[in-house]
Formats: structure tokens, C-alpha cells, sequence
């Protein structure tokens, strides 16, 4: 799950819980809207963490370039 896909999530949850004022049979709207809005948190927070740590192994990480030397003498 991305960044968009937890903020949508965030999003879709919030308007359940404090705009829809419809009943379902069945179904809280206000319940899902508020389980919506923690899977999304918890997406974000996951998908934060993931990128923190991606972005400190590419810049702290060792510079590797391989470098070829000929040594070939030339006899003439």
C-alpha cells in the first residue's frame, strides 16, 4: 500500500464517519469510516518508515565504481 492508497483510505474513512448521516441495515457507516481511517494510518506510517529507510541505505550506503587499468606494456 502506497502513500495515495493511505491517504484515499484516510479520506473514504473520514467521510464516512463525520458526513454520512445515512443507516444501513446491517452496517455502521461510522464503525467502517473509523476502521477505514486506521488501516490507512497504519499504511502511511508503514509506507513512511519503508521510504526512510530506503532513502538511508541509497545516501549513507558506500560509493562502489570499478575502474579497469591496462597495463599492457607497449614493445614498440
Amino acid at each position: 500500500m502506497g502513500i495515495g492508497t493511505s491517504l484515499f483510505l484516510i479520506a473514504v474513512g473520514a467521510v464516512l464517519k463525520f458526513a454520512v448521516t445515512t443507516s444501513v441495515s446491517g452496517i455502521q457507516l461510522a464503525t467502517v469510516g473509523v476502521i477505514l481511517m486506521v488501516v490507512g494510518i497504519l499504511g502511511l506510517v508503514i509506507s513512511l518508515l519503508f521510504l526512510l529507510q530506503r532513502d538511508r541505505e541509497v545516501a549513507g550506503g558506500p560509493v562502489v565504481r570499478d575502474r579497469v587499468v591496462d597495463r599492457r606494456v607497449d614493445p614498440y
